[in-house]
């Protein structure tokens, strides 16, 4: 058959997976090739995760051909890899992590076909767990499947939830898409062998035979015990094993998860199982676009708009983030204390810290996405006499929560968080929303909560959280700026600038958009004081107290909820019976639907043109 004679398919045309069923290996090949460039044009232009998508295009294939998603259930983990699965069930990329149109992510809401949602990872093998046990429960048949790839399985609940399940006689099917990038390479031939003969089905009917057989008397039973204690020395003696063996678990492969013949014969061996099944799929990540399967950085791993000829990344004008502003000022205090160490939890390329792990190695420590483990980590290496600088986003905090207070705050030791991602991040999201971490932070004794507006007082704050101050937490947005020389000088501790000076009313900024504020005010010849909060906690009470005769006092703060820092400042003037008018203008506590940032502010009323208006 000539590659003119294949079934192509229009894949703005599908509406679910079922003509998949009929078609060939060859067609399903033909299939890929479309959907690996219909994705990279899509995240070319609207920007996402590329390269564990294109590493997945063939597993999602084969996956939607064996089962069938309108009653069986898969969970991705990250859930960002789910771009072809999307396609496959009647979704366009056209608008991709765009408003209105489809998330990064599997999302309940877009589609029936999506059966659970996350933008953090190892969750999937819980959340099956949990489906497993209802479906049986309900006396249900249908499979569950954990697609888990990236570097999930590394954090704590995926291996809570393998321990867990691994004990339960709930069947789930986990999938580990292996790309090199997390787990570790296969070892020993022989391993492959036992495992492929160990779920194989004549392994499966012989097994169940000889207990038939011999499990009706003692001697039957005392020869199958034997037998299993052979075999079990064997796999231990012989065979390498692997966590799934020793917990118990039948596993499948390592399997080419770009060859669909063996996709497909391992996923519907893996139907056929009893008990909970591990398939090891090993995939390119960046699969057919050479930038990224050549990438061992982590550059397309999440991309912005980009040149799909060159690879070039959309030009920012000049502009620096604050991510690399912030790097800056860490290398150099590196640099000067050799007590400094600095801890990412599988973030340090999204923070623009790579650099430094190759200077300074031995204090730069990648934990992977174990989150929890960070923040207790750097507790030991605090107490131990030397100053740890957890850098992590907003977003992936809130899984810290209690090591932070418990192992951290509690005990008053040093430490600097440098929180990236702080505020709205726009297309990732209501997974990824930063907003969160300032009024959860709040509510943790002996911690510090900072964020700059210009380059000076960035340094300021990371000179000052080497001071011994207890928790330091530096916040900072994902955006860029002007890194415009404006004077270093050091700002007391705790305390706020005045950028402008009025009468009878004030505005309490907070974050970057202060200056765009100034400038405007500045421009329109407002009668307004203005002042730059740079300490979120403590707050400025003498700058508080200068504001009681005020008529009316705004409060804006674009890079958080109201739970913090402005309910703090409203709490505050209520205590001394100020009588004025206080405006509040913060995110709305809520889960943010994916958009741009402009688009977000402007839904909520925080843009300065409606800061403007408040006057």
């Amino acid at each position: 058959m000539s590659k003119k004679e294949l079934k192509r398919i229009d894949l703005k045309s599908i509406q679910n997976p079922d003509f998949l069923k009929s078609m060939n290996h060859r067609e399903l090949e033909l299939l890929s090739d479309d959907i690996r460039h219909y994705i990279l044009e899509s995240v070319s232009k609207n920007g996402g995760h590329l390269s564990s998508n294109l590493g997945v295009v063939e597993a999602t294939i084969a996956l939607c051909k064996v089962f069938d998603f309108k009653k069986d259930k898969i969970i991705f983990d990250v859930g960002h890899q789910s771009y072809t699965y999307k396609i496959l069930t009647g979704r366009s990329l056209d608008n991709l992590r765009q408003k209105d149109g489809v998330s990064g992510y599997q999302k309940m809401s877009e589609s029936s076909y999506d059966h659970f949602e996350a933008g953090h990872s190892s969750t999937s093998i819980s959340v099956a767990n949990g489906m497993a046990i209802a479906r049986d429960l309900n006396k249900e048949k249908y499979n569950i499947i954990a697609f888990i790839g990236d570097s999930a399985l590394q954090n704590g609940l995926a291996l809570e939830a393998l321990n867990n399940l691994a004990q339960s006689n709930h069947k789930v099917i986990i999938v580990v898409n292996d790309n090199e990038m997390s787990i570790s390479k296969p070892v020993g031939g022989l391993s492959s062998v036992f495992r492929r003969f160990s779920t194989s089905s004549f392994y499966r009917k012989g097994k169940s035979a000889a207990r038939k057989i011999f499990g009706w008397n003692r001697f039957g039973r005392w020869l199958l015990s034997g037998f299993g204690a052979f075999k079990n020395w064997f796999k231990r003696k012989v065979i390498n094993m692997t966590l799934f063996d020793n917990l118990g678990y039948s596993v499948i492969g390592p399997i080419d998860g770009h060859y669909f013949r063996q996709l497909e014969n391992a996923f519907n061996r893996a139907k056929k199982i009893n008990n909970s099944v591990v398939v090891h799929i090993k995939t390119v990540k960046g699969k057919g676009y050479p930038y990224a399967e050549d990438d061992e950085l982590g550059d397309w791993h999440g991309v912005s708009s980009f040149n799909i000829d060159t690879g070039e990344l959309a030009s920012k004008d000049g502009t620096v983030s604050w991510s690399e502003q912030y790097k800056l000022l860490l290398k150099h205090e590196m640099s000067v204390n050799d007590k400094i160490v600095t801890i990412v939890p599988a973030t340090g390329h999204g923070s623009a810290l790579d650099s430094l792990f190759d200077i300074y190695p031995k204090r730069m420590i990648d934990v992977g996405i174990s989150e929890e483990h960070a923040f207790t980590l750097a507790g030991g290496l605090a107490v131990s006499g030397y100053h740890p600088v957890v850098s992590i986003y907003s977003t992936f905090l809130q899984r810290s929560y209690d090591e932070l207070s418990h192992d951290v705050a509690r005990l008053n030791l040093d430490m600097t968080i440098l929180i990236d991602r702080a505020g709205l991040v726009g297309s990732d999201g209501d997974t990824h929303q930063g907003i969160y971490d300032e009024a959860f932070l709040y509510t943790i004794p002996n911690v510090t909560i900072t964020m700059a507006s210009r380059a000076s007082e960035a340094l300021s704050l990371m000179k000052e959280s080497l001071c011994h101050h207890g928790v330091f937490a530096i916040r900072y947005p994902r955006e860029f700026f002007m890194n415009k020389e404006d004077g270093v000088k050091k700002i007391p501790y705790g305390s706020w600038k005045v950028e402008l000076e009025g009468s009878k009313t004030a505005i309490i900024s907070a974050g970057p958009l202060t200056l765009k504020l100034k400038s405007k005010l500045i421009e329109l010849n407002k009668d307004v004081t203005l002042f730059n909060a740079i300490y979120l906690r403590p707050l400025d009470e003498s700058k508080l107290l200068s504001l009681l005769d005020y008529s009316k006092i705004i409060i804006y703060n674009p890079y958080a909820t109201k739970e913090g820092f402005a309910s703090a400042v409203k709490s505050f003037l209520i205590d001394h019976n100020y009588k004025g008018e206080v405006i509040t203008k913060t995110v709305p506590t809520t889960f943010v639907k994916h958009a741009s940032i402009e688009e977000q502010r402007q839904e909520f009323n925080l843009t300065i043109d409606d800061i403007i208006d408040s006057l």
